[in-house]
């Protein structure tokens, strides 16, 4: 045997060896790429993946900033001192429960002047109209519209006074709980002058934005799951109940808003959070690995394992999911896809596949 030759058996077994402790140490086994009657020439070694069938949802993911049920700055429709709060800050108060009291002195003695002035317009009308029963015209007609115009005038003075009267007692809209009170008792405010915030914690609302091209697939009752910073680890639900009709010229997206049931009032109006909708689901998507595909300019290809080769084939991707993908076109169930060593490969390789052993 001549020193060439022997060099040359040296190498291949040594190659040889390095494939056979290479495949130990990865715990992979070699497999054909397809049955036949021949044995695969030698390729590129690669994993396969097949692709599987299974039920996904399609969600989106948006942020917003979460509101209470309703909300109100409280503020006093007359001027006037208070007299009285009738609540606590951080109180939960009822429906027209009694907030702050403004002194009404004033408004009580304009309120018994125009009752005074009421009861005289109408005595005066009531003479004259009885003078008037007979028709013969006693009373001159213009006499009898001046004071029938006095009497309505005295009416509107007497209700102008009992409701500014009323407004001195300033009572809750709606259930909820007050906020920090920026008056005292003594305090003389004027109309509109901030009093306390009133919000409704019992749910809480979130307006969230998604990108136009899934209007067609939204709907009032879609789900979302949503978490915050402030509880890590935790996910409230909640439903949608609107869709803006309008679409935003800007950034071409829909405005949702959603309400999360808040019974224990954890969530709090000012929140940021992350919003996740589900707007569909399918019962048999076709998924693969994330990792089988190949993005090339525009487009999205995955390589196949045929008859011991690779074929590149463009598919066309659906929702991702945990380290898969969907395939809306380009694939069936039958196919299996490369998962690893597809980056090394050109259309038509042969390929050797290696199957992970099972747990």
């Amino acid at each position: 045997m001549t020193p060439r030759r022997t060099t040359y058996l040296l190498l291949f077994s040594l190659s040889a060896i390095v494939a056979l402790l290479a495949v130990r140490w990865t715990g992979l086994t070699p497999v054909p790429a397809s049955e036949g009657p021949n044995q695969a020439p030698p390729g590129t070694t690669v994993v396969l993946a097949p692709v599987t069938i299974d039920r996904i949802r399609h969600t989106i993911r948006a942020v917003g900033t979460l509101r209470a049920n309703e909300s109100i700055m409280i503020r006093p429709e007359v001027a006037g001192r208070i007299r009285q709060v009738w609540f606590e800050e951080g109180q939960a108060v009822e429906k027209d429960q009694l907030l702050i009291e403004l002194d009404d002195s004033e408004l009580q003695a304009e309120l018994a002047q125009a009752a005074a002035q009421l009861k005289v317009s109408r005595l005066t009308y009531e003479r004259l109209k009885q003078l008037d029963l007979d028709g013969k015209r006693y009373v001159p007609k213009q006499q009898l519209d001046e004071v029938a115009g006095a009497l309505q005038v005295s009416h509107a003075h007497h209700s102008l006074y009992a409701t500014r009267l009323a407004k001195t007692k300033i009572r809750a809209p709606f259930s909820g709980i007050t906020g920090i009170r920026r008056v005292s008792p003594g305090d003389f405010v004027g109309s509109g002058l901030d009093l306390v915030n009133l919000e409704d914690l019992s749910q809480l609302k979130i307006d969230f934005k998604v990108p136009e091209t899934l209007l067609r697939h939204l709907a009032p009752g879609q789900a979302i799951e949503l978490t915050t910073d402030a509880y890590a680890g935790e996910t409230f639900r909640g439903t949608v109940y609107v869709i803006d009709p309008q679409v935003e010229l800007t950034t071409r997206s829909v405005q949702l808003r959603a309400r999360i049931p808040n019974p224990q009032q954890r969530l709090r109006p000012g929140m940021f959070a992350q919003v996740l909708l589900t707007y569909g689901q399918e019962e048999r998507a076709l998924l693969i690995p994330e990792e089988a595909i190949m993005p090339k300019q525009d487009k999205i290809y995955v390589y196949l394992a045929k008859n011991g080769a690779a074929q590149l084939r463009e598919i066309s991707l659906g929702t991702r999911i945990k380290g898969f993908v969907q395939v809306m076109n380009g694939l069936t169930e039958q196919d299996t896809v490369i998962r690893v060593g597809h980056h090394k490969l050109q259309e038509g390789d042969p390929i050797v596949a290696l199957t992970e052993p099972t747990p």
